[in-house]
């Protein structure tokens, strides 16, 4: 059975939200990749920090 490359959970977490998800049901379908707590589901905090951020990043590149 060939592997399917998984998204990174920063880059999953804007297109969940566009889907009008809650920060829990997003948390629940993310999963961390590295670090010590791999293969465990993120807090709904980190959560909205991750969108908080990701909302930062494309403020400040769209901004003239």
């Amino acid at each position: 059975m060939p592997t399917v490359p998984q998204q990174p959970p920063e880059s999953m977490a804007p297109h969940l939200r566009d889907q009008e998800m809650s920060l829990r049901d997003i948390a629940m379908r993310l999963v961390i990749t590295t670090g010590a707590k791999n293969g465990q589901h993120p807090s709904p905090a980190t959560v909205m920090r991750m969108l908080r951020e990701y909302d930062e990043q494309t403020a400040a590149v769209s901004a003239p």
